[in-house]
C-alpha cells in the first residue's frame, strides 16, 4: 500500500500516522530517540506490507499484468490502490479527502524535525503537488510511476503503466473491494494488540 493507505490504516493517532508514513524512509531498526508511538507505527507500516504482498487477492491482481510488466505489478498496485481508495475516500473515511491530506501534511510539518532527510523532501513534495489528495487524478499517479521509474537503477516500464492499469481498472477495483476492508480489519486488530501473525491473508 502507498501513503494515503497507510495514514488511514494507522487510525486517528499522530503518532502512529506519522510512522505509518515514515515506515518508507527507514531502513532496519527505527532510531530509538524516535518517540515509542512513532516507532510503532513504522512497524504496523511494516506488518500492513507483509499482508498486503501475502492476501490472495492482491497475488490474483498481480497475476493479471503480463511481461515485462508483471515484475513492477507490486509498485503499480501500491499506486493504484491508493488512486482507488482517493477516489472513493469518503466510503472509507469520515473526514473528506482533501481535508485528510491536509491534515496529513501539517503533521509532517509539525514534526519536520524527527523526519529523515528523504522523508523531509518527500514532504516538500507532497506539498507542492497536493498530495495524497491528488492520487485521485491519474495524470498525477502517471507522473508518480514515471517519477519512481526513474529512480530505479534498471530500465523499467513503470512510465508507461498508467494505460494498462486503466484498462485493468474493472478487475484491480474488484480485488481492491474485496482486499481493503479485510486489510482495514488487520490493521485495527494490529493496532489494538500487537502483532497480528497471519500469513494466509485470511481475515484475522
Amino acid at each position: 500500500m502507498n501513503h494515503l493507505a497507510h495514514a488511514l490504516l494507522a487510525g486517528g493517532d499522530d503518532e502512529l500516522r506519522l510512522g505509518g508514513v515514515l515506515g518508507d524512509f527507514v531502513r532496519g531498526a527505527p532510531d530509538p530517540a524516535l518517540p515509542a508511538g512513532v516507532r510503532e507505527g513504522v512497524a504496523l507500516h511494516r506488518a500492513i506490507d507483509g499482508y498486503t504482498d501475502r492476501h490472495a487477492d492482491v497475488l490474483a491482481a498481480r497475476a493479471l499484468f503480463p511481461p515485462p510488466y508483471r515484475r513492477y505489478a507490486g509498485i503499480a498496485l501500491d499506486m493504484w490502490f491508493d488512486h482507488c481508495l482517493a477516489r472513493d475516500f469518503a466510503r472509507w473515511s469520515p473526514v473528506p479527502l482533501q481535508g485528510f491530506s491536509n491534515e496529513l501534511r501539517a503533521l509532517l510539518q509539525r514534526h519536520e524535525a524527527l523526519l529523515p532527510p528523504a522523508a523531509q523532501r518527500f514532504a516538500r513534495y507532497m506539498q507542492a503537488n497536493d498530495l495524497p489528495a491528488a492520487y485521485a487524478d491519474p495524470a498525477v499517479l502517471d507522473r508518480a510511476l514515471a517519477g519512481i521509474g526513474q529512480r530505479l537503477q534498471r530500465a523499467n516500464p513503470l512510465s508507461d503503466m498508467l494505460p494498462l492499469l486503466q484498462a485493468l481498472d474493472a478487475p484491480l477495483q474488484q480485488r481492491f473491494e474485496a482486499f481493503f476492508p479485510q486489510l482495514h480489519r488487520f490493521a485495527q486488530a494490529w493496532a489494538a494488540c500487537g502483532r497480528v501473525e497471519n500469513p494466509s491473508g485470511d481475515e484475522p
